[in-house]
């Protein structure tokens, strides 16, 4: 089995990095305890710098426009699970929840439904700052899948639901390589791939490439 992600730059796909097999193995005693109990680690110790950035963030969105800090949107997590999910928020008070034809969140330089600090919150990513809480409680981890959000069920097949054998995570390998421009076949393929490879070495090669990849800013809207 490959998994193969592709990069969109103008009218031209680029093939940028390939993930097999004789790289990655799937590894039972990590994901079934290990992985936790880095999740558990990671975010008590990186909290204090969590609070301390969210503060001035949280001022921020309630100083342009008074409304909520937190936008804390339903999704399914492990095994369908409904849980909610917690991010700063970066669009207007009751903003239309808009899709996209494939049934996948629109996400638009030009959305106007973007507050002005939350434009730039979703350019950094720093958005997602508040699922630290979701992975502390057990909602999602630091790698995997990205949660799906409610109304796509009906479509899902039985290799689609195979991405919900794992806790959600705050970046996957959609996000380390293409953040916001795959589209959802390609999403799905890629998170089931994760779900069968599972090891330290992807999760940790998946957070190099976000990191590099929020850094350069590259792939941020979807539209």
């Amino acid at each position: 089995m490959l998994c193969i992600a592709i990069i969109k730059e103008g009218n031209m796909d680029k093939k940028i990095v390939e993930f097999n097999e004789k790289k990655y193995k799937y590894d039972l005693f990590y994901a079934k305890f290990v992985k936790r109990g880095f999740d558990i680690c990671l975010s008590i110790a990186i909290m204090p710098i969590v609070v301390l950035v969210g503060i001035p963030i949280a001022v921020l969105i309630k100083l342009e426009d008074g409304g909520d800090v937190f936008f804390c949107g339903e999704r399914y997590g492990k095994n369908m699970r409904k849980f909610r999910m917690v991010k700063f928020r970066s669009m207007k008070m009751n903003a239309e929840d808009i899709r996209n034809s494939d049934g996948t969140t629109y996400n638009s330089d030009k959305d106007n439904r973007q507050t002005r600090i939350g434009r730039l919150l979703r350019k950094t990513s720093l958005d997602e700052l508040g699922q630290i809480i979701n992975v502390l409680i057990g909602d999602m981890s630091f790698v995997g899948p990205r949660p799906s959000p409610m109304g796509n069920e009906k479509s899902y097949t039985k290799f689609i639901k195979q991405k919900f054998n794992v806790r959600p995570g705050i970046t996957g390998l959609n996000q380390a390589l293409l953040r916001n421009s795959a589209t959802l076949d390609e999403r799905y393929k890629n998170d089931v791939y994760y779900v069968k490879h599972v090891c330290l070495a992807l999760d940790v090669d998946i957070i190099k490439l976000t990191i590099k990849s929020v850094l350069g800013k590259k792939n941020i809207y979807n539209s």
